[in-house]
């Protein structure tokens, strides 16, 4: 052995003893833990989420502006990720964009008025056979689209950290996020969600450049799959019908659990720890799906003494 490893050798086995020597008190499992997801941090904390409806100079637009004021969604996305504990505010909002898109960008998640227009032209004017209402529809995809921008928020501004591709990461964000808010809604959610598939069901075989396969989201039909399997991971029961109706290839189906599986485990582990328990609690007991009131009786089911 050369003199330089000795003299090595020597020096770790001094620092050694010099860190036994120190006294101290071994943290629990549980201490680590709060000491790795910083539960002491004073700077994370709940009710960080602002919102902002942005006028647009597109008088096109006005109508999709209009009806977000009206309908007041971003309320309704505020409440539901008020219990994040996050160390900066975070803004979201809906403008006018010049293209049809979504994003997050620290410390603001931007929806396009432009996005939101095709969302609302492409909802079923009536219920589909497969039971989506409009209402379903647009609902599903705009919780969908901002559960997901806010999966990158989450990703970024608390550190999480991910292995897989970003985008898949967020997708499963939001399938997750949709299908616990609100176990009564889960169905319509996912279901609605999912309809913005609905073209690609016309045509089962497509052909594309291989560049395709170079975007950083997956291919349209692989996510929606995806956000399928997951549901039917959670659960089955609920979701019994999504073979037949072909929304899942059978043989999908033996993998769903154990996605779900990770998918929740890692929830539970990194994303939980920052969440209010308290406030979560009353997230997850709120109904997020407008009430769909049953259509009025015809005159011809009225009771004699009431025509």
């Amino acid at each position: 052995m050369g003199r330089l490893a000795a003299t090595s050798l020597a020096f770790v086995a001094v620092a050694v003893a010099l860190l036994a020597s120190i006294p101290g008190q071994a943290q629990t499992p549980e201490q680590a833990w709060s000491t790795f997801v910083g539960e002491n941090r004073p700077d994370l904390q709940p009710n960080r989420i602002r919102i902002e409806y942005l006028e647009p100079s597109n008088k096109e637009l006005l109508p999709v502006y209009w009806v977000m004021l009206r309908r007041r969604p971003l309320q309704r996305i505020r409440e539901i990720f008020s219990p994040l504990r996050l160390p900066v505010e975070l803004t979201v909002r809906t403008k006018e964009c010049g293209m049809s898109n979504a994003w997050y960008q620290r410390p603001t998640i931007t929806i396009c008025y432009e996005y939101l227009r095709e969302m609302r032209d492409a909802a079923p004017k009536e219920t589909s056979p497969d039971g989506i209402t409009p209402l379903d529809a647009i609902v599903g995809q705009f919780l969908y689209t901002a559960a997901h921008e806010m999966g990158h928020a989450v990703f970024d501004l608390l550190n999480v950290p991910v292995f897989g591709p970003p985008e898949a990461d967020a997708d499963e964000f939001a399938a997750h996020v949709l299908m616990s808010i609100g176990k009564q809604d889960a169905r319509r959610l996912i279901m609605g969600a999912a309809y913005m598939y609905k073209d690609y069901f016309k045509n089962p075989t497509i052909t594309v450049p291989v560049t395709a396969f170079a975007d950083i989201h997956g291919a349209p039909m692989q996510r929606m799959y995806n956000l399928m399997c997951l549901a039917y991971g959670a659960d089955p029961e609920l979701f019994s019908d999504v073979v037949e109706k072909g929304y899942l290839p059978r043989s999908r189906i033996p993998a769903c659990k154990r996605e779900w599986g990770e998918v929740n485990y890692a929830f539970e582990q990194l994303i939980y720890p920052f969440v209010d328990k308290t406030m979560l609690t009353d997230v997850l007991a709120k109904s997020w799906v407008p009430y769909r009131a049953p259509p009025p009786p015809r005159a011809s089911d009225l009771p004699q003494a009431a025509k």
